[in-house]
């Protein structure tokens, strides 16, 4: 493992608390694979090393070319071009390829899979159906959607488990994305769903960033400095929700004066119908995954 990251291990806050030696142990053996070496898959091995249960060693890392593997080499994991090498090496198998890549690549590995093996796809658009018709019978399968924000362990990530799939599976899954960012399970559906609240969200957050800081630059403040207060705007208000456990409403509300200047600006914001727009384009980024989902 990197010292940069043994470095984050030490100071991590661990939310679950202490955990049993015999299953730490255990952990610590669990063999990690990564068909696919994209930013996606980078930032998931990352989180999972976060964690500090599963050792660089054990996270291995395929992809044709070294291209993308110079990330996993940074972290000290093991690289290599073959994917059926994942297969013999690994338990826990995240699928991290490019969508249309992967039907190809299922009959490659079909072969090597067996029960013991815990299949994970982060493919878009390729239903469990499609993943469990083109895997041996019985095989464990999940599928997950990360977004962009896991990269830096601040993600949003839903998952939704195929016929075979256990509990167990689903909470060991959990453990390893804890340090990925929020994690939620949900029936599959939901993954569309997401990806165009959340995958597609983090671009709505970033144009609305860039409005707010545009506006202040009007307003003569230095772009760099409204950058920042922008964003570190949208990431106060974010926590406050999660937080507090209260609604957006609620949390408005209270913002809200009478004739002060917030219930001034969002008079405006209600001219631009901004919520009815936003709206519209969660459904429009939903069903067009819906869309991708059936080609």
């Amino acid at each position: 493992m990197s010292s940069a990251v043994q470095e984050e291990v030490k100071k991590r806050d661990n939310p679950a608390g202490p955990w049993q030696v015999a299953e730490m142990e255990k952990l610590r053996e669990l063999r990690v694979g990564f068909i696919g070496a994209g930013r996606m898959a980078g930032a998931v091995a990352q989180a999972i090393l976060l964690a500090g249960e599963v050792q660089a060693v054990n996270i291995f890392a395929s992809a044709p070319s070294n291209r993308n593997l110079d990330k996993f080499q940074t972290f000290e994991c093991k690289t290599t071009h073959s994917n059926l090498e994942i297969l013999e090496n690994c338990t826990i198998v995240f699928l991290a390829t490019k969508p249309h890549v992967l039907p190809t690549v299922l009959r490659e590995i079909a072969s090597a899979v067996t029960k013991k093996h815990v299949v994970v796809s982060m493919a878009a658009g390729v239903t469990l159906q499609a993943l469990e018709e083109l895997l041996p019978t019985g095989t464990k399968v999940l599928r997950i959607m990360p977004n962009l924000p896991c990269v830096v362990q601040s993600g949003a990530i839903v998952l939704a488990r195929g016929t075979c799939a256990e509990e167990e599976d689903v909470a060991l899954l959990k453990r390893l994305l804890s340090h990925s960012g929020l994690c939620e399970e949900g029936p599959e559906s939901y993954i569309d769903i997401h990806t165009g609240l959340s995958g597609s969200g983090v671009a709505y957050a970033y144009m609305f960033a860039e409005a707010l800081a545009e506006g202040a630059v009007k307003m003569g403040m230095p772009g760099a400095m409204a950058q920042k207060i922008a964003a570190q705007t949208l990431l106060g208000a974010g926590r406050m929700i999660l937080e507090t456990g209260e609604h957006p409403a609620v949390l408005r509300s209270a913002v809200c004066t009478p004739g002060g200047t917030t219930i001034h600006a969002l008079h405006e914001l209600e001219k631009g119908s901004l919520r009815s727009t936003v709206m519209n384009a969660v459904e429009a980024a939903t069903c067009r995954a819906q869309t991708l989902g059936k080609r």
